[in-house]
């Protein structure tokens, strides 16, 4: 396995990650209810994948429901 590629994958679902969240956060304020489901299936895709990927996800999920 390359590390350095495995790395750079992981910065890029975290970097996603963290825009989908906000993206989300203005769908849900602006009640965008298509939009949200959109955004939350991209969310729950790269949920798991920073999973697989072990990534601990604790402190960067932001998503309570």
């Amino acid at each position: 396995m390359d590390y350095m590629n495995n790395a750079e994958i992981i910065k890029n679902a975290m970097d996603e990650f963290k825009k989908i969240q906000n993206y989300m956060f203005v769908a849900k304020e602006e009640n965008a209810v298509k939009t949200y489901h959109i955004l939350k299936e991209e969310y729950l895709t790269l949920k798991a994948l920073l999973t697989v990927l072990g990534v601990n996800l604790t402190d960067i999920d932001r998503i309570k429901e």
